[in-house]
């Protein structure tokens, strides 16, 4: 087991707040991240993105009235070997404003920082995370889409080296390529987003973060394989499309996707007998069936 207590080089945050309008009437009573994708509440898809990257020690940024439900669901992370805080958003003001609410648990660290809407699958994940958490200055992803107007995107060169510019839902973008909610950081985002400026929105925008990075060409932009899939569940539409999208996959592989408790297993931090201890715990179901099995097929 990894002594928790070791310095930890990487941290992670979930940012989890907002009111989840565009879910509503959905999320009239329940924050959105606790919402259902398939088997699963949406929370576990991001909280098992970081742990996949190795990272241990990690916060869930939320409003104050949803602590207890997520504490409910998650305490302190122990049982998966992790350590989980929680920290107060009390009114959204946009992606930098983490940094701000987590600067004392960042304590000079490196950030992975994750919107807790966005769902990662694939092969290589993992690996594809870790890897990039070492490019210093700061490291976002690129994803083709189809509707680039709906996020923000990165225009890259010809040879996919060089960042031509950044925007925010361009019109007639020339680049497909959206920015996924998943950033890669060194400890200054935390002075950078105070220096932000609102935007007409009344929010700090991510991108004009990202472009204070890329001034100080300390910006790195890692395209995902083709074998990893992202989706941002933030709609009824793309809610019920990342729903049905885990039930192919899963059926069709016999696997379980953003499963928390198996990838702590995969990574050594709980034992045969405490993953077979949680799934004990909860009601019989295919979930823990699946959970039960695991030590019985052995690790991939």
């Amino acid at each position: 087991m990894i002594n928790l207590n070791e310095p930890k080089e990487m941290c992670g945050i979930i940012l989890a707040g907002g009111s989840g309008s565009r879910l509503a009437p959905l999320t009239s009573s329940i924050n959105k991240h606790l919402l259902p994708i398939y088997d699963k509440p949406m929370i576990y898809y991001p909280l098992t993105t970081l742990m996949l990257s190795g990272i241990r020690d990690i916060a869930i940024i939320c409003r104050p009235v949803d602590i207890e439900l997520y504490s409910n669901l998650l305490g302190n992370g122990s049982k998966l070997g992790i350590q989980i805080q929680y920290l107060k958003q009390e009114e959204p003001e946009g992606i930098p404003q983490a940094y701000q609410i987590a600067e004392n648990f960042i304590l000079g660290r490196n950030i992975t920082l994750i919107l807790g809407d966005n769902l990662f699958l694939g092969q290589g994940l993992g690996r594809t995370l870790s890897e990039s958490g070492n490019l210093g200055g700061a490291t976002i992803f690129a994803f083709p889409v189809k509707n680039p107007e709906h996020y923000g995107v990165v225009d890259m060169d010809v040879k996919m080296k060089k960042i031509n510019f950044l925007s925010e839902k361009p019109l007639n973008s020339k680049s497909n390529l959206a920015i996924p909610g998943l950033y890669i950081t060194d400890n200054s985002a935390i002075e950078i987003s105070k220096n932000l400026k609102k935007s007409k929105r009344g929010e700090f925008e991510i991108i004009d973060l990202l472009q204070s990075y890329l001034l100080l060409n300390k910006l790195n932009v890692n395209l995902f394989s083709r074998g990893i899939g992202w989706m941002d569940a933030g709609t009824v539409e793309t809610l019920f499309a990342a729903s049905e999208l885990v039930r192919v996959l899963q059926e069709r592989q016999g696997l379980k996707f953003g499963s928390p408790e198996e990838v702590s297993w995969q990574n050594g931090w709980i034992t045969d007998s405490q993953i077979i201890t949680l799934a004990e715990e909860m009601a019989n179901n295919t979930y823990s069936d699946y959970l039960k099995n695991l030590p019985i097929h052995g690790k991939s």
